[in-house]
């Protein structure tokens, strides 16, 4: 017990309006770790659902 989790909202659905904010950072090209902060979600969760929705996301170089 007591032990905290990474992530306050694994494994959470996506609802309809992160999914449409996603898509709006994407098409600004925002980086990848910028959208998962600004979603409150992983990179390795904003990566999988880009990619469902076959969308480029920028990388940091």
């Amino acid at each position: 017990m007591g032990q905290v989790k990474p992530f306050e909202r694994h494994r959470q659905a996506w609802t309809p309006d992160e999914i449409q904010k996603l898509h709006q950072f994407a098409k600004k090209g925002m980086a990848l770790k910028a959208i998962a902060k600004a979603l409150t979600r992983s990179e390795e969760s904003v990566k999988d659902r880009a990619k469902l929705d076959q969308l480029g996301i920028a990388k940091l170089r």
